[in-house]
């Protein structure tokens, strides 16, 4: 899942797309790196970001969305909490819809229903605007992060199915950064097997994400090397799609990790 930021307000500034003309340029990037998803998003979810009126996050993403829908080889993901947005969205031609707030709008499980789509809902706690700042939560905030986000995802995912979606068009992201401090994202992504008995698909995120920091002091642009271990960790241990900014690396990361996969013969040796 390649990120199409349509927004000037993003974390990363490679990753932004200062007019719709960049926007359309990035899917088209997406196209030759590669990608199977793009996720196009006109509001940025940065802590402290201000909440963008779903008249100009339409504005943002349509033309990107139509754009992506058209080259006829990519789904297309519209990042948006918003009801309406989505719906729009759906209507040209996006299939799935990435939520990064745990469904705080049901209306957009019921949205995302009517449209036969599928919805991403990610964990988090509190509003976007309300986060302190990157990776910064209290030390004791969870019990135990992974079985506390498991069950908060789970409340989540039964007000969407209540709302009419389909148990299996609901997939899980864990939201890595979101409400969480860097040491709770490394032990979610340390036990991500212990989410596959949901038996829905897992969305990871990490791509340049702050989490990194705890590891490396740097700032996003120099956090390509850190995205694709943890990338390859993820995948290593069930994750069903990454989302991320470098498609091409990512791609090429995981390629070599399979060519050097024992083979079937070899693994009976073993």
């Amino acid at each position: 899942m390649g990120v199409v930021n349509a927004t000037p307000d993003s974390f990363y500034q490679s990753g932004r797309s200062e007019t719709p003309e960049h926007a359309l340029a990035r899917v088209d990037q997406l196209l030759a790196e590669g990608a199977d998803i793009a996720d196009i998003g006109g509001e940025s979810s940065r802590p402290g970001a201000e909440p963008v009126a779903d008249d100009a996050q339409i504005a943002r993403v349509e033309p990107a969305v139509a754009h992506a829908v058209a080259s006829g080889r990519l789904l297309v993901s519209v990042d948006t909490t918003s009801p309406r947005v989505a719906e729009r969205m759906l209507a040209r031609g996006a299939s799935i819809v990435n939520d990064v707030s745990c469904l705080a709008d049901p209306d957009l499980a019921r949205v995302t229903a009517r449209a036969g789509g599928t919805l991403v809902l990610m964990h988090t706690r509190g509003s976007l605007g309300s986060m302190s700042g990157f990776s910064e939560y209290p030390d004791d905030a969870y019990e135990d992060v992974v079985a506390d986000v498991r069950r908060e995802w789970c409340a989540a995912r039964d007000r969407a199915v209540a709302a009419g979606l389909p148990f299996e068009r609901v997939w899980l992201d864990p939201g890595i950064g979101f409400g969480k401090n860097a040491e709770q994202s490394f032990e979610l992504l340390r036990r991500l097997g212990e989410l596959r008995d949901l038996a829905v698909p897992v969305v990871v995120g990490v791509s340049r994400k702050s989490f990194i920091r705890a590891v490396d002091d740097v700032g996003p642009e120099e956090r390509l090397g850190g995205t694709i271990a943890a990338c390859l960790w993820s995948a290593a241990r069930g994750a069903s799609v990454l989302r991320v900014h470098d498609v091409r690396a990512v791609r090429q990361a995981l390629s070599v990790t399979e060519a050097l996969s024992p083979s079937p013969a070899e693994s009976a040796h073993v």
